[in-house]
């Protein structure tokens, strides 16, 4: 008989207590996800990540303090396999695309239905970070210039099978939905996303949404 997996370890960050004890309900309401810690400030969240090494850290952007950009780059930066869902708002894409930048896994925006937010951290907490099609757009759209135009075009060195699957990455697709949009086993997809991570030098996921709309790859072609 299989065991059962240990449930999905979460820190909430936000200086409201109000929105942390809401997330709280709703992610102790499931039976595969738990609340291990809380902070109301960025030096907070460094702190008890280091300490939890919880397994997600839902991450609110503008707190008082060093903020959660550099919490989540002083937490990424400590431990490059930790998962940030980054908490924001259509008004603050500055602040979420530089936090993208500091290691964000993923974004949800704060009008995120409770479904939504624990699909968010089932899906990072499992390695699949996706940004959602209506936040990559505009975000990283708007500041595609600001980015380092220096890496390889992923046309040039992915196989076209690996491309077929970059082009899912691009349009924001989880491992199974391409999978079975190319009617390949999910080990495959999985083993084709790690082949790229490295061809690609990229971080995770996220990176290679980043070159994706760098190089004009939106996932049409």
């Amino acid at each position: 008989m299989t065991e059962p997996r240990p449930p999905v370890r979460v820190l909430l960050v936000d200086d409201h207590a109000l929105i942390r004890t809401g997330n709280s309900l709703v992610l102790d309401a499931t039976d595969d996800i738990a609340v291990v810690g809380e902070a109301g400030t960025g030096e907070e969240a460094v702190a008890l990540a280091r300490t939890l090494r919880p397994d997600v850290v839902l991450m609110d952007v503008r707190m008082p303090g060093i903020g959660g950009i550099e919490a989540t780059r002083r937490i990424t930066g400590a431990d490059p396999g930790a998962r940030v869902v980054v908490l924001t708002t259509f008004d603050l894409d500055t602040y979420a695309f530089e936090s993208l930048r500091a290691g964000a896994s993923a974004f949800l925006l704060k009008s995120a239905t409770p479904a939504e937010l624990t699909d968010a951290i089932r899906t990072v907490a499992a390695g699949d970070a996706v940004l959602g099609p209506r936040v990559t757009g505009r975000l990283i759209e708007a500041h595609v210039a600001t980015l380092d135009r220096a890496d390889a075009d992923p046309r040039a060195v992915l196989s076209p099978r690996e491309h077929d699957v970059f082009l899912g990455i691009a349009r924001g697709l989880s491992n199974p939905e391409i999978a079975a949009e190319l009617t390949l086993a999910l080990p495959t997809i999985k083993t084709h996303v790690n082949r790229i991570l490295a061809k690609l030098g990229a971080r995770d996921r996220v990176h290679l949404v980043i070159l994706a709309y760098q190089h004009g790859i939106t996932g049409t072609g």
